[in-house]
Formats: C-alpha cells, sequence, structure tokens
C-alpha cells in the first residue's frame, strides 16, 4: 500500500471509529439514564442513527398476559422432541398461567416461580415470535431490557436461575442443533448474586471451539445498587460494521464482555451466526448454572419472587458501506460490499431483497456471469477469508462455484466455494471460505462458474476477514 492510500485507509478507520464511538456513547448515555428511570418507565427513544424493530413496554391491565402478537409461551418441562429439563436439567415446569406470567398494571412484566405443597415448582418462559433479529450488512443490531431480578439472596435464592437470552432462529423445531446455530445469552443471573453473566454459545458440545458447555463468556457486578434491589438495563449490540464482526454485552451502559469473530473459525462463526434470532424471558429453578454454584432449589429456598421486566426493545443501524457506487471511489474488504454495487457485470440482474437489511441482490446468475467491485482495500494485514450472503432456489442437481479473482477475469481464483439450493431464491445464509492471503487494493471480480446451463445462486453483499 502506498503512504497516499494508507493515509486515506487510515482516515476512513478513523471516521469509522469515530462514528461508532458516538453511537455507542449516545446508547450508553441512554442505558444508564433508563437504569434510573422508574420502575414504569417507558423505553428510551432510540439515539440518531437507530431504528426500532420491536418494542413491547408491557403496558395492559394487572393480571393479564404478555402480548401474543409479540410473545409465545413455552410450557412443560422441554421443546417437543428437544431435551429434557429444557436441555439445562432445570426442575420447574413452565407454564402459561398468569399465577407465573403476568403483567403487574404498572407497565412491567413479572416471572414468577412458585412452588407446591408438594413441592413442586413452576414457572414462566417466553419467547418472541418474530426469528428474524440480526444486524443489515455492515450495521449493528442492539437488543436491551431494563429489569429487576428476584429480589432475594443468600440460602433462600438457591436455585434460582433468571435470564434475557436468544437463540438463533435454526433451533426453533428442530431442538437438537445447539449449540452450533448460536445462543446469545445477554443476562444471566443465579442464587441471587450480584452478577450479570453474559456470553456467547456455538460450535459442538462437548468442547469444541467454544468451550462448550461453558461458552465464551464474561461477568460483572451491578453498580450503585445490586441486580436484585432494583432496575438495571442489560444489552448487547451485535455489530457488523467494524473490520472485524463481533457482539458486545453491556450493564447500563459499560461494556463489560466482547466476542470476536476471530476468536473462532470461520465456519464456527458463520454457523452461529449467518441467519436471524429470537429472544427468551425466563427464571429457571434449578440445573447446571445454579449447581455450580452450591446448587437448589431446596426446602430453604424462597418461591413467589419475580424477575420484573419493564421493557424490551431491538435497534437497528444501518451502517454506511455497500452504496451504488461506493463515493469515496474505493470500498472497505472488512464491511459488507452490497453485491449490486459493481462497477461492471455479465449476465446478472438485481431484484428487491426479502434478507434482513432490504435492498437489493443480484441474481440469474450462472456459468460464465460475473460482476466487477472495482477499488477493494484489503490494508497492510492480510485478509484470508472470504463471507457470501448467497441464497438459491436451484432444482437438485444443480449447483457451481462463487470464485474471487483479482485484477483479472480470468486470472486465477484466490478462494472458492460451492452452491446448491438453500431452499429458495430468497432463502439466505453466510457461507464461508478460505481465500489466498490478500493485501493491498485491488478490482474483485465475483464470477460463477457451474457444469450446468440453469442459474444456481444468488448474492445478496459480501466481505473478508482476517
Amino acid at each position: 500500500m502506498s503512504e497516499t492510500s494508507g493515509i486515506s485507509a487510515r482516515r476512513r478507520s478513523l471516521r469509522r471509529a469515530l462514528v461508532a464511538v458516538l453511537g455507542t456513547l449516545s446508547l450508553a448515555a441512554a442505558a444508564a439514564t433508563a437504569a434510573t428511570l422508574p420502575a414504569n418507565a417507558s423505553a428510551p427513544t432510540p439515539p440518531a442513527g437507530w431504528t426500532q424493530v420491536f418494542l413491547d413496554d408491557f403496558n395492559g391491565a394487572a393480571g393479564s398476559g404478555v402480548s401474543t402478537a409479540n410473545w409465545q409461551y413455552d410450557t412443560g418441562t422441554s421443546y417437543p422432541g428437544g431435551a429434557a429439563n429444557w436441555g439445562t436439567g432445570e426442575v420447574e415446569t413452565m407454564t402459561s398461567s398468569s399465577n407465573n406470567v403476568s403483567l403487574d398494571g404498572n407497565g412491567n412484566l413479572r416471572i414468577t416461580p412458585l412452588r407446591d405443597s408438594a413441592g413442586n415448582w413452576t414457572s414462566g418462559r417466553i419467547e418472541t415470535n418474530r426469528t428474524d433479529f440480526q444486524p443489515p450488512a455492515g450495521g449493528t443490531l442492539r437488543v436491551e431490557s431494563r429489569i429487576q431480578l428476584p429480589n432475594v439472596t443468600g440460602a433462600a435464592a438457591k436455585g434460582y436461575w433468571p435470564a434475557f437470552w436468544m437463540l438463533g432462529a435454526p433451533y426453533r423445531g428442530n431442538y437438537q442443533n445447539w449449540p452450533s446455530v448460536g445462543e446469545l445469552d445477554i443476562m444471566e443471573n443465579v442464587q441471587g448474586l450480584n452478577t450479570d453473566w453474559a456470553t456467547v454459545h456455538c460450535g459442538t458440545n462437548p468442547g469444541g471451539p467454544c468451550n462448550e458447555t461453558s461458552g465464551i463468556g464474561g461477568n460483572t457486578p451491578c453498580a450503585g445498587t445490586t441486580c436484585q434491589a432494583s432496575f438495571h438495563t442489560y444489552a448487547m449490540e451485535w455489530d457488523r460494521s467494524t473490520s472485524t464482526e463481533e457482539i458486545r454485552f453491556y450493564l447500563d451502559g459499560v461494556n463489560f464482555h466482547t466476542v470476536k469473530a476471530s476468536q473462532v473459525d470461520a465456519t464456527t462463526w458463520a454457523n452461529a451466526t449467518g441467519h436471524g434470532f429470537f429472544v427468551i424471558l425466563n427464571v429457571a429453578m434449578g440445573g447446571g448454572f445454579p449447581a455450580a454454584f452450591g446448587g437448589g432449589p431446596d426446602s430453604g429456598t424462597d418461591p413467589g419472587h419475580p424477575m420484573v421486566v419493564d421493557y424490551v426493545q431491538v435497534l437497528q443501524s444501518s451502517g454506511g458501506s455497500g452504496t451504488t457506487p461506493p463515493p469515496s471511489g474505493s470500498r472497505d474488504a472488512y464491511s459488507a460490499i452490497q453485491a449490486e454495487s459493481y462497477d461492471s457485470q455479465s449476465g446478472t440482474s438485481t431484484e428487491t431483497t426479502t434478507d434482513t437489511g432490504g435492498g437489493q441482490n443480484i441474481g440469474s446468475l450462472g456459468n460464465g456471469d460475473w460482476a466487477l467491485y472495482k477499488g477493494v482495500d484489503f490494508g497492510s494485514t492480510a485478509a484470508k477469508q472470504f463471507y457470501a450472503r448467497v441464497a438459491s432456489g436451484a432444482a437438485a442437481g444443480v449447483s457451481g462455484l462463487v470464485e474471487v479473482r483479482l485484477d483479472s477475469r480470468t486470472g486465477s481464483p484466490v478462494g472458492s466455494f460451492s452452491v446448491a439450493g438453500t431452499g429458495g431464491w430468497q432463502s439466505w445464509r453466510t457461507v464461508p471460505a478460505n481465500i489466498s492471503s490478500v493485501t493491498g487494493t485491488h478490482d474483485v471480480y465475483l464470477t460463477f462458474t457451474s457444469g450446468q446451463s440453469a442459474d444456481f445462486v444468488n448474492v445478496n453483499w459480501f466481505d473478508f476477514g482476517h
């Protein structure tokens, strides 16, 4: 890279960093304010640059259930066909009863574990109907909630396990593919301890690249007042605008744990994040996590202490890359490059996409087609990974290669991956591939090769990683 282009790249990086910092500071300030609001406060107004894509303020009559337009109840002791005791060894039976899950009439949801005279526990677990929560290409997703944890501590809290978390959309209806499809634990707490745990689960179990069943986790105490004594704001930001995709966890606006895509292999990350997620709120009793801190529940555990939830809000920022054509005349290899932003092409067409983030994709892609993206800046640290967002409605037996070539459409590919049917021309998945080490600035060709004449793939966006 020349000194001039190096300065340009550093300026672009500084601009991106400044925008990211300002956005994070605005959200941090909002979160810190939210932590001190009264119990029936509304969700804070999204800062500039953020769009609200989901909100439940839990307004409604006291004793009523949650909105079934937003949420569905999980009941019993497992998903249909799933692992017993919700896969964690917890002992309660989940119900849709207002005794366990209800609004309090003051703008809050209460999830309350109860024990009957025979010693049997019941509690509540709800999850969003929507399974499409993920950041747009080059953007960020923020999922947050203002929660007071069950106000019980010491021996009386043994076995309590409240949580605010997310599961990958492919889990719904399968219930056998954890942890490969991803789990994002925004807040977990056990035994009434003044501690917020946040974790990313992925890969294989046990062990694997994500250290299962523990996952890649971090924790922090609630400051000022304990997690049990008052409301605090718990949040996750999943950021695709950074050079390396990352997931950040916050307590009252303070980032205390970050997991980067570079911490695991590309396939593990793509499997865990290449799709939408749904949100879950629950209070379990017993199971593996409480067992690690003394166990329970037992005869000394005091039932009836609810997790109180003021709101759940999902925000999205769109990021700034992928315009058509790029206003600067060059592209950042590590931010999403929208496929329709080509400089020239042969054999492609554009269409509106239903993929998260909207916009357009390129389609009608078959053997011999190509698209050119000029001035892609890889920087001085070698890129070794390629990611593309693809979909295919190709018939059985029809497949092909998506190839990356540099500076010449007829040059040898630096990397490629094969694509067959994904379930539909708008059934999207993120596919990773290894590439030869690339530095500097290059014109990037996407070329499409197949042994059949039929079209075999659509492309929404692509980017590169280290």
